[in-house]
């Protein structure tokens, strides 16, 4: 496997975590969670589960073409580290959430950030790479 797809395919692989996550979500509201909830409760679940699923969606759209989406990535990525915040906020001011939710907080503020690092780390690397047009004008040509 060549290595310019490891990065489209940790992105997909990531966004299997939403998307599922968000499906189950959006088709058991806050059953998903296994706690009781009123009206309200689950049908903001089921908005939220979609938004969810919206994410993993966008982020294997992104994926596709990360040259032309990269801006786009850019955004979902300071979307979900701006939800990890509020998580953790929730965190260190309540009692601890249950262990998958503390998996979600990993995804929220390591694993996505780490994928748009290494999205960045290969974009200023291929800019860096010379181009074949770029000795001609290095060596004095038009």
């Amino acid at each position: 496997m060549r290595i310019a797809f490891m990065l489209p395919l940790a992105i997909r692989i990531a966004a299997l975590v939403p998307l599922t996550a968000g499906a189950a979500g959006v088709v058991s509201g806050a059953g998903f969670l296994g706690e009781a909830a009123g009206p309200a409760t689950d049908s903001h679940m089921r908005y939220l589960s979609g938004l969810l699923m919206g994410f993993g969606i966008l982020a294997w759209w992104c994926a596709a073409d990360m040259k032309r989406r990269g801006g786009v990535f850019t955004i979902l990525v300071l979307i979900v580290a701006l939800g990890g915040l509020a998580r953790l906020a929730g965190v260190l001011g309540h009692v601890r959430p249950p262990l998958p939710h503390l998996l979600a907080l990993g995804m929220e503020l390591l694993v996505t950030p780490a994928l748009w690092l290494w999205w960045r780390a290969r974009r200023a690397g291929a800019e860096a790479e010379p181009r074949p047009g770029d000795l001609y004008r290095w060596l004095g040509g038009a």
